[in-house]
């Protein structure tokens, strides 16, 4: 009997999630293919099937996910009609969220007992999630809004130091944190899809190495920065000098809202910003990059770019791209593999953070205090060659 994978979500409503429970749950029912998937050609032994995963997850929204989906307008009632309809009886559980940390994000179905209390609810639905969908094992991915940056307080520096803040519901812990703690301290595999700080933060990296828990992150690569970490390892190759990069995106999906926030929006550009430099091998001075939130535009992003460049004998040039894309059908797949992947370093033994999945993500999480590859090519190997499987 085929093994079974649960995905416990955070920010199960949104557009992300809620896009890709409804996409495995149409495979399953035979109306979707494999499309958008990128391990889906990959033979890996041990790596879980799309048709074995079950979803759940915790959300501030109380609506059912249907409603939630609709909202978001990724999916529709076509896709509710023909294999997703169990969007409209899934519920999500009580969630951690702060005001403090999200500015522009709440909601009522938030859990109450402080920092403690939270973290032993979240551990809590992980184990009823598990036991009443009869799972063979469990991962938590956070796909909630953009939390602003924390400081640096005492809290954040020691593993000490952080276990007497959560005994003293010390406002430095974010929701992102605790339920990043919830996850290692339980043994499941946790990965960060969001810019937010989380298992990245000094005493939880360390205590994931300790108890040999898989995690990964952070701030998945899906529109922009994927198509800049694919352009830029070429023009390096090409010797080819860029002067300058500037992008901006507008978007109106709940992300988009969260970044309309000025402390989360740093969240998000300290992540975007930090691949050309280590690609190219020196300082792009005009590195600019701008995210604007506009309403009408929903979950259909545009990312445009504009790329000085100098040439051979001095000549200049410019390159300029224009991507208009799906949000959150981008970044749903990367979702679902970094899931699975994590799962399979579950399976291997293999704790602590997961470097070879670099692929997914804009700000790579890496073991020591060194800088972590960005370009794809680069990053696309070190993933096969982990990987193992018979068709890489």
């Amino acid at each position: 009997m085929a093994e079974r994978l649960g995905v416990a979500i955070v920010g199960v409503g949104g557009a992300v999630a809620t896009t890709a429970i409804a996409g495995i749950e149409m495979i399953k029912a035979g109306s979707n293919s494999l499309d958008g998937l990128p391990l889906a050609d990959r033979d890996v032994a041990g790596m879980v099937a799309y048709r074995d995963m079950e979803f759940g997850g915790w959300d501030l929204a109380d609506d059912t996910l249907g409603a939630c989906a609709l909202r978001h307008g990724v999916i529709g009632e076509k896709e509710l009609a023909d294999g997703a309809a169990v969007l409209n009886q899934m519920r999500p559980w009580k969630a951690a969220g702060s005001t403090g940390y999200c500015a522009n994000i709440d909601g009522s179905n938030k859990l109450t007992g402080g920092h403690r209390g939270a973290i032993e609810q979240i551990q809590a639905d992980l184990a009823r999630f598990k036991d009443e969908k009869k799972l063979d094992r469990v991962v938590v991915v956070n796909l909630a809004s953009t939390e602003r940056k924390p400081g640096d307080d005492a809290a954040l520096q020691s593993r000490e130091a952080f276990e007497q803040g959560l005994d003293q519901d010390d406002a430095a812990i974010s929701p992102a944190m605790l339920y990043a703690y919830a996850a290692i301290d339980s043994g499941t595999p946790y990965a960060n899809f969001t810019p937010s700080v989380a298992a990245d933060v000094a005493p939880l990296a360390q205590f994931a190495a300790e108890r040999n828990v898989p995690v990964a992150g952070k701030d998945g690569k899906t529109g922009q920065t994927f198509m800049k970490t694919v352009i830029a390892p070429a023009l390096r190759d090409r010797a080819l000098h860029v002067d300058g990069w500037f992008s901006t995106n507008i978007l109106g999906n709940s992300d988009g809202l969260a970044l309309d926030d000025p402390k989360s929006l740093q969240s998000k550009l300290g992540t975007k910003k930090s691949v050309l430099n280590q690609i190219l091998g020196y300082p792009v001075e005009d590195h600019i990059i701008m995210i604007h939130y506009y309403k009408p535009r929903g979950d259909d992003k545009e990312a445009w770019d504009n790329i000085d460049l100098t040439g051979f004998m001095g000549q200049k040039m410019q390159l300029k791209l224009n991507f208009l894309c799906k949000d959150s059908i981008l970044a749903a797949p990367l979702a679902i593999e970094i899931a699975r992947c994590l799962d399979l370093a579950k399976q291997r033994g293999e704790g602590g953070v997961q470097e070879q999945m670099g692929l997914f993500f804009k700000l790579p999480q890496t073991r020591g205090d060194y800088d972590p590859v960005h370009g794809v090519p680069e990053q696309q190997l070190i993933l096969d060659n982990w990987l193992g499987d018979k068709s890489a």
